[in-house]
Protein backbone atom coordinates (compact mmCIF):
# COMPACT_ATOMS: atom_id res chain seq x y z
CA UNK A 1 0.00 0.00 0.00
CA UNK A 2 1.04 3.18 -0.78
CA UNK A 3 0.60 6.68 0.44
CA UNK A 4 -1.47 9.27 -1.31
CA UNK A 5 1.28 11.10 -2.88
CA UNK A 6 3.08 8.52 -3.51
CA UNK A 7 -0.80 7.08 -5.27
CA UNK A 8 -1.67 10.18 -6.40
CA UNK A 9 1.76 10.62 -8.30
CA UNK A 10 2.15 7.00 -10.04
CA UNK A 11 -1.82 8.01 -11.67
CA UNK A 12 -0.15 10.70 -12.84
CA UNK A 13 2.18 9.15 -14.80
CA UNK A 14 -0.48 6.60 -15.93
CA UNK A 15 -2.40 9.38 -17.19
CA UNK A 16 0.29 10.67 -19.40
CA UNK A 17 1.22 7.77 -20.65
CA UNK A 18 -2.04 7.55 -21.70
CA UNK A 19 -1.41 11.18 -23.76
CA UNK A 20 1.28 9.79 -25.03
CA UNK A 21 -0.51 7.10 -27.05
CA UNK A 22 -2.87 9.31 -27.92
CA UNK A 23 -0.61 12.08 -29.13
CA UNK A 24 1.69 9.17 -31.54
CA UNK A 25 -1.58 8.25 -32.62
CA UNK A 26 -0.93 4.70 -31.25
CA UNK A 27 -4.42 1.98 -31.27
CA UNK A 28 -7.97 3.36 -31.81
CA UNK A 29 -8.38 6.93 -30.75
CA UNK A 30 -12.07 7.25 -29.66
CA UNK A 31 -10.92 3.91 -27.23
CA UNK A 32 -8.18 5.40 -25.81
CA UNK A 33 -9.83 8.85 -25.38
CA UNK A 34 -12.53 6.84 -23.28
CA UNK A 35 -10.05 5.69 -20.97
CA UNK A 36 -8.37 9.19 -20.56
CA UNK A 37 -11.61 10.88 -19.89
CA UNK A 38 -12.77 7.87 -17.60
CA UNK A 39 -9.34 7.98 -15.65
CA UNK A 40 -9.15 11.72 -15.54
CA UNK A 41 -12.48 12.03 -14.04
CA UNK A 42 -12.08 8.89 -11.12
CA UNK A 43 -8.60 10.39 -10.48
CA UNK A 44 -9.80 14.28 -10.22
CA UNK A 45 -13.17 12.95 -8.28
CA UNK A 46 -11.03 10.46 -5.95
CA UNK A 47 -8.91 13.74 -5.03
CA UNK A 48 -11.67 15.95 -4.36
CA UNK A 49 -13.17 13.09 -1.92
CA UNK A 50 -10.74 11.93 -0.19
CA UNK A 51 -7.72 14.13 -0.28
CA UNK A 52 -8.61 17.59 -0.74
CA UNK A 53 -10.10 17.89 2.22
CA UNK A 54 -6.92 17.54 4.53
CA UNK A 55 -5.92 20.49 2.50
CA UNK A 56 -6.09 24.37 3.08
CA UNK A 57 -6.47 25.79 -0.54
CA UNK A 58 -8.02 23.26 -2.80
CA UNK A 59 -10.60 25.08 -4.65
CA UNK A 60 -8.26 26.16 -7.70
CA UNK A 61 -7.26 22.92 -7.90
CA UNK A 62 -10.82 21.51 -8.35
CA UNK A 63 -11.56 24.49 -10.84
CA UNK A 64 -8.29 23.14 -13.35
CA UNK A 65 -10.11 19.61 -12.58
CA UNK A 66 -13.57 20.98 -14.17
CA UNK A 67 -11.10 23.09 -16.82
CA UNK A 68 -9.14 20.29 -17.81
CA UNK A 69 -12.36 18.17 -18.26
CA UNK A 70 -13.96 20.83 -20.48
CA UNK A 71 -10.90 20.77 -22.96
CA UNK A 72 -10.94 16.73 -22.91
CA UNK A 73 -14.90 17.54 -24.11
CA UNK A 74 -13.67 19.91 -26.74
CA UNK A 75 -11.03 17.47 -28.35
CA UNK A 76 -13.09 14.87 -28.08
CA UNK A 77 -15.80 16.54 -30.49
CA UNK A 78 -12.83 17.25 -32.46
CA UNK A 79 -12.01 14.05 -32.95
CA UNK A 80 -12.54 13.43 -36.45
CA UNK A 81 -11.52 17.05 -37.63
CA UNK A 82 -7.67 18.33 -38.34
CA UNK A 83 -7.86 20.61 -35.20
CA UNK A 84 -7.63 17.15 -32.85
CA UNK A 85 -4.43 17.60 -32.35
CA UNK A 86 -4.54 20.96 -31.32
CA UNK A 87 -7.39 20.60 -29.04
CA UNK A 88 -5.35 17.85 -27.66
CA UNK A 89 -2.22 19.22 -27.08
CA UNK A 90 -4.12 22.03 -24.86
CA UNK A 91 -6.02 19.80 -22.85
CA UNK A 92 -2.92 17.92 -22.11
CA UNK A 93 -0.80 21.22 -21.69
CA UNK A 94 -3.14 22.35 -18.90
CA UNK A 95 -3.06 18.92 -17.48
CA UNK A 96 0.64 18.95 -17.12
CA UNK A 97 0.44 21.99 -15.69
CA UNK A 98 -2.20 21.56 -12.92
CA UNK A 99 0.20 17.94 -12.45
CA UNK A 100 3.60 20.28 -11.90
CA UNK A 101 1.64 22.52 -9.58
CA UNK A 102 0.29 19.86 -7.49
CA UNK A 103 2.94 17.55 -7.21
CA UNK A 104 5.51 20.86 -6.52
CA UNK A 105 2.90 22.31 -3.81
CA UNK A 106 -0.34 20.68 -3.33
CA UNK A 107 1.26 17.24 -2.02
CA UNK A 108 3.76 18.51 -0.47
CA UNK A 109 1.51 20.71 1.36
CA UNK A 110 0.01 17.39 2.46
CA UNK A 111 3.19 15.61 3.48
CA UNK A 112 3.45 18.37 5.94
CA UNK A 113 -0.01 18.63 6.74
CA UNK A 114 -0.97 14.74 8.24
CA UNK A 115 0.90 12.28 9.69
CA UNK A 116 2.15 9.03 7.75
CA UNK A 117 -0.64 7.01 8.63
CA UNK A 118 -2.85 9.41 7.83
CA UNK A 119 -0.73 9.48 4.72
CA UNK A 120 -1.37 6.04 3.75
CA UNK A 121 -5.12 5.80 4.75
CA UNK A 122 -5.87 8.58 2.40
CA UNK A 123 -3.64 6.60 -0.10
CA UNK A 124 -6.15 3.68 0.41
CA UNK A 125 -8.71 6.12 0.30
CA UNK A 126 -8.08 7.32 -2.66
CA UNK A 127 -7.41 3.72 -4.66
CA UNK A 128 -10.67 2.45 -3.73
CA UNK A 129 -12.57 5.86 -4.09
CA UNK A 130 -10.93 5.94 -7.45
CA UNK A 131 -11.21 2.03 -8.63
CA UNK A 132 -14.75 2.54 -7.42
CA UNK A 133 -15.30 5.22 -10.17
CA UNK A 134 -13.40 3.58 -12.73
CA UNK A 135 -16.25 0.53 -12.39
CA UNK A 136 -19.31 2.85 -11.39
CA UNK A 137 -21.28 3.86 -14.77
CA UNK A 138 -23.22 7.47 -14.63
CA UNK A 139 -26.31 6.08 -14.51
CA UNK A 140 -25.36 4.74 -10.67
CA UNK A 141 -24.42 7.83 -9.25
CA UNK A 142 -27.33 10.29 -8.25
CA UNK A 143 -28.44 13.17 -9.26
CA UNK A 144 -27.65 14.35 -5.48
CA UNK A 145 -24.01 13.12 -6.29
CA UNK A 146 -24.15 15.02 -9.44
CA UNK A 147 -24.81 18.34 -8.05
CA UNK A 148 -23.03 18.53 -4.81
CA UNK A 149 -19.97 18.03 -7.69
CA UNK A 150 -21.68 20.77 -9.70
CA UNK A 151 -21.72 22.99 -6.54
CA UNK A 152 -17.91 22.13 -6.04
CA UNK A 153 -17.16 23.40 -9.16
CA UNK A 154 -19.89 26.51 -9.42
CA UNK A 155 -21.50 25.66 -12.17
CA UNK A 156 -24.16 27.99 -13.35
CA UNK A 157 -27.54 26.72 -13.60
CA UNK A 158 -27.13 23.46 -11.82
CA UNK A 159 -29.99 24.07 -9.48
CA UNK A 160 -32.52 23.96 -12.46
CA UNK A 161 -30.72 21.14 -14.32
CA UNK A 162 -31.98 17.17 -14.27
CA UNK A 163 -29.16 14.68 -13.60
CA UNK A 164 -29.03 14.23 -17.43
CA UNK A 165 -28.22 17.49 -17.41
CA UNK A 166 -25.35 17.68 -14.50
CA UNK A 167 -23.90 14.93 -16.26
CA UNK A 168 -23.55 16.02 -19.73
CA UNK A 169 -22.43 19.34 -18.05
CA UNK A 170 -19.94 18.18 -15.80
CA UNK A 171 -18.53 15.77 -18.90
CA UNK A 172 -19.50 12.43 -16.74
CA UNK A 173 -20.01 9.31 -19.12
CA UNK A 174 -23.59 8.54 -19.81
Amino acid sequence: MSDAVDAITRDHRALDALFERVLADEGDRDALLTEVADRLSAHSRAEELEVYPYLTDFEENEREHFQAEHLLRRARNLTASPHFAEAFRAFVAAVRHHVEEEESTVLPQLRELVDGGTLERLGAAFETERARLLDSPAEARTRDELYARARQVDLPGRSHMNKQELAEALGEPT
